[in-house]
């Protein structure tokens, strides 16, 4: 997506005034730039890219391009890859994301009268509190629940009739398998489910949407870039609408760093216009998603992009060939009988590479039967044949935040 005259100086602005804080990281990043001499995509297109690695040789507070005294808040990464990142937030980045919070809340139909139950983690994650400061913004009945504690979310959602639940894909559906096997269904008035924080595949989605009753919307953010919130679909809409507002994206090859065609996939890369704590220009999120081609009859204003496909970090090598969770998944997808729980397990055996994906079936599938089709599909998409473990529906792990999907024990 090409960017307007107002965007354009929204950058040039931004720049004038990283370069006059005084802090290092943005001195030596921007010194060999006039932000004057940005007038064109082009020109936008020769500054240098951010990654994760930069940002963490910033911690704790070297991001920061105002006053302390004018930060009212820190998050960070969980920094399981390696050091954590702080992101400090202004009073203004605070209300700018509650803004597209309830703007999201918003474009899913919710309105003052729901109830939402939020249960992602608080704390340092931005999770948590995103979820809570947009329901609070739009005047929305907010049920902080925060993660885990299976039992009492249940126990709240009956008792409070809840009607929105607010959770990673894994712990939404942990809670539907829940709500299956107690016979809740008749209790729980919930109606919407807003779900975010890793990818899920097609067959996830339709089993929490089945069981619960529930449209489902993807919620798209991240903790670099405010949280989650900055973009989410439409009701009955594929992909998700990114708030260019006060974000811009752009959807890049990961090894060129070159825009792609529209509609091929690449590797999101974002810029915040008006971002004053920590603002990121041109920030490689790893995150893999094609921009949708917009409709002349569209009447919504923001750019829509597809469904994260996976990370450009996910992609495991095994035998010369490049496998991606989101792979393993429409391979899933093509056998019938499958559930939509899987997990892989790759390690080196003998000299050998050997890979094992467990993967959950339906009640009544003949399990040798699904096995061997599952090779035989991995086999004509990957050319290589995986071990297949096939376990009856809710064998399976089940996690109250992210689901690690391949477990890589090469190295």
């Amino acid at each position: 997506m090409k960017l307007t005259e107002k965007q354009l100086e929204q950058i040039r602005a931004q720049i004038r005034r990283l370069k006059k804080c005084g802090n290092p990281f943005y001195t030596e990043r921007f010194k060999d730039f006039n932000p004057d001499d940005i007038k064109t995509q082009e020109d936008f297109e020769k500054l240098p890219f951010c990654s994760k690695q930069d940002l963490r040789d910033a911690y704790p507070l070297g991001l920061a391009s105002v006053p302390e005294e004018e930060i009212v808040r820190i998050h960070s990464s969980s920094g399981t890859t390696g050091k954590p990142v702080i992101i400090p937030y202004t009073k203004k980045d605070v209300e700018d994301w509650a803004i597209m919070f309830a703007r999201c809340y918003e474009m899913a139909g919710i309105t003052t009268k729901d109830r939402i139950q939020v249960t992602p983690g608080y704390g340092l994650w931005t999770a948590g509190i995103g979820f809570q400061a947009g329901c609070e913004r739009l005047g929305a009945m907010c049920i902080p629940m925060g993660p885990g504690n299976t039992e009492k979310q249940l126990q709240m959602m009956q008792d409070m009739k809840s009607t929105v639940i607010c959770a990673t894909s894994s712990y939404a559906l942990l809670l539907a398998e829940q709500v299956e096997q107690r016979g809740l269904k008749g209790k729980i008035c919930l109606k919407k489910g807003i779900i975010g924080s890793e990818r899920w595949s097609e067959k996830m989605r339709q089993r929490i949407a089945s069981i619960l009753g529930i449209e489902l919307f993807d919620i798209y953010g991240l903790t670099e870039c405010y949280g989650p919130g900055i973009g989410i679909n439409l009701p009955g809409e594929e992909g998700m609408r990114i708030f260019d507002d006060y974000v811009y994206v752009e959807i890049l090859d990961p090894e060129t760093g070159k825009p792609v065609e529209e509609g091929q996939t690449g590797e999101i890369t974002l810029t915040t216009f008006v971002k004053e704590g920590a603002p990121l220009i041109r920030f490689r999120t790893h995150d893999l998603a094609a921009f949708i081609p917009r409709a002349k009859d569209d009447p919504c204003p923001y750019p829509r992009i597809t469904q994260i496909m996976g990370r450009s970090d996910d992609m495991v090598k095994i035998k010369g060939n490049i496998i991606f969770p989101s792979s393993i998944e429409e391979v899933i997808r093509e056998v019938p009988g499958t559930s939509s729980e899987y997990r892989a397990e790759i390690e080196h055996v003998d000299g050998k590479d050997e890979i094992t994906i467990f993967v959950e079936c339906e009640l009544g599938t003949d399990r040798a039967e699904l096995a061997l089709l599952m090779q035989m599909k991995c086999k004509s998409k990957f050319n290589l044949t995986p071990k297949i473990k096939v376990v009856g529906e809710g064998e399976l792990p089940r996690s109250e935040k992210k689901t690690k999907r391949i477990d890589d024990r090469r190295f």
